[in-house]
């Protein structure tokens, strides 16, 4: 600890002004946090009646076949891995990284393809020579489903065909404001839809045919799930973002203190030796 009261003022002015701005970002974060909430609220609705209307309708024409839906010897792995573009969110970037990477194992690494989403997760697999197949980088704060759609599209027709045999989503899922949780979770194909427990609610004629419907449906829906777990990824960002910022605020204001406490006792320490100096002056003239 410095003993220097010059000193000590610059470095309380210096975590002042860092306290600024870490308490400008968790504000900033927080009011961003705000509005992807709203878009995962209103996107939610949709994916489940679309995820509830595909159930039924491949109950009602169960004999369609559809890439999306036929399960086949896996061969080849395919990884959407969500990351962030920027740090300053605590563990956000390294759960995700950490799970990919416990994810791949040992796995040859012809033996998967990467879709990055963010530059934390791209440039950490691209320095290391994974095979990343598509990447989106530089996405808005509250994403669009036009900003995503052409990775989902690619996703949907290299699996379309054969590319890959199947597909795992690994981001941080949003639990609250304070908590978020690596997942990895297995997207396609989108067997459970045709599950043998699951019957028709209502019946259906299809116009023009039953294959030409799925067709146009399973698409949108295995780029919806794409979008909504982009959503919930950006979601979890800003949510971490706001934490460490906090904290690192929270961080300032303890160092300040004892700063602050440093210059006092800095103070109080010349104070005596002034005090000392004069009584010593004055004994030696008396």
């Amino acid at each position: 600890m410095p003993q220097n009261t010059r000193e000590i003022k610059r470095r309380i002015r210096s975590v002042q002004n860092t306290s600024q701005i870490t308490k400008a970002m968790e504000m900033v974060a927080a009011a961003k946090l705000r509005r992807v909430q709203d878009a995962v609220s209103q996107s939610k609705p949709y994916l489940a009646k679309l995820q509830e209307m595909l159930a039924n309708v491949s109950a009602s024409a169960r004999h369609v076949k559809h890439p999306l839906l036929a399960s086949r010897p896996v061969k080849r792995t395919g990884y959407l891995v969500i990351t962030a573009d920027r740090g300053l969110a605590g563990p956000y970037n390294a759960q995700v990284v950490r799970a990919a990477m416990q994810e791949f194992g040992k796995k040859d690494k012809s033996a998967f393809t990467i879709f990055a989403v963010g530059k934390r997760g791209r440039d950490f697999f691209k320095h290391r020579d994974y095979p990343i197949s598509a990447e989106v980088i530089d996405l808005n704060d509250s994403p669009t489903y036009s900003s995503i759609r052409y990775l989902a599209e690619e996703i949907v027709q290299s699996y379309e065909r054969e590319e890959f045999d199947e597909l795992y989503f690994i981001y941080n899922e949003f639990i609250n404001a304070v908590s978020q949780r690596a997942v990895v979770k297995k997207v396609l194909p989108l067997d459970s839809l045709t599950d043998e427990q699951t019957s028709p609610r209502r019946q259906y004629e299809f116009e023009p045919d039953e294959d030409a419907v799925m067709a146009a449906l399973l698409p949108r829906y295995a780029e919806t799930l794409v979008y909504q777990a982009v959503l919930d990824a950006k979601a979890s960002e800003h949510a971490a973002r706001m934490t460490a910022m906090g904290n690192a605020t929270e961080n300032a204001k303890d160092i300040i203190a004892d700063y602050t406490l440093s210059l006092n006792r800095a103070r109080q320490a010349a104070i005596t030796t002034q005090i000392a100096e004069i009584v010593g002056g004055a004994n030696a003239l008396s």
